[in-house]
């Protein structure tokens, strides 16, 4: 395996396990990935903590020598498997969070850019620089990263391959927040944290309606937005969540 797995708490942790290479993406282990996802999605965790092995690099991006010598339609499944399991992390019901410490680049970045956060340690390194191969990213990163960090900037990371250090992807929106150096499961967990208390309905629902949002015109965002909202207050802890309001105590959701 060249993946982790494990479950601490209210955290699923994954974990890229192959730091002699710096944590380089085969197919076998962009496989091994969608199965792990789809374990999480069928768990009772709270939130999704992703991490690479080893000091490092989150991930270095595609291994480059397996992505050589493929006829035509072994390239575009190699895509679609990449775009297929990546999205699967965008839409798992919990947020996840990308910890960068390191190199991440290429399919790395890819990775990252589906989870719901990145945070960074400040010697982090970000870059799409498959355009220094002949290449472009496959795997997500075009239209990810515009729809992060808008048309312009990503143009200008895709089609230099320049890279960004922590301070730059933070100005530049990519990450949400640099970290202190340290264990990259705390890093993750202690920034998460201030989101795993809430119903899991109501966090699912509100970014769902923020994403989905972003695709379309205002006007049918707007609409979104009012049937989740309505939908949001079907639930149990809709009901809880404003019953304890009144009774002044703290809610106890149940994710119903």
């Amino acid at each position: 395996m060249t993946t982790d797995l494990r479950f601490d708490g209210p955290y699923a942790v994954l974990t890229l396990n192959r730091p002699e290479v710096l944590n380089a993406l085969e197919f076998a282990t962009i496989r091994e990935i969608s199965g792990i996802l789809d374990q999480v999605s069928a768990s009772n965790a709270r939130a999704l903590v992703v991490t690479g092995a080893g000091p490092k690099a989150f991930c270095a991006g595609a291994d480059i020598k397996e992505l050589m010598n493929r006829d035509l339609m072994a390239q575009r499944g190699g895509a679609q498997l990449g775009q297929h399991t990546f999205g699967k992390l965008s839409a798992l019901p919990i947020p996840s969070v990308a910890v960068l410490h390191g190199y991440a680049f290429g399919g790395g970045l890819e990775l990252a850019l589906a989870c719901t956060f990145r945070i960074a340690t400040a010697r982090a390194r970000m870059a799409l620089p498959e355009i220094k191969l002949g290449l472009i990213p496959g795997y997500g990163g075009t239209q990810r990263l515009a729809r992060l960090i808008g048309e312009a900037r990503a143009i200008e990371m895709v089609m230099s391959g320049k890279s960004l250090n922590a301070a730059e992807a933070e100005r530049w929106g990519l990450v949400n927040r640099i970290v202190e150096e340290g264990d990259p499961v705390e890093l993750g967990k202690t920034f998460m944290a201030e989101f795993i208390g809430y119903s899991r309905c109501a966090s699912l629902f509100a970014r769902e309606a923020i994403v989905r949002g972003m695709a379309v015109t205002l006007h049918e965002g707007l609409g979104i937005e009012a049937d989740l909202s309505t939908l949001a207050y079907q639930t149990g802890d809709a009901a809880e969540g404003m019953r304890a309001f009144v009774e002044k105590r703290p809610p106890e959701f149940k994710d119903a």
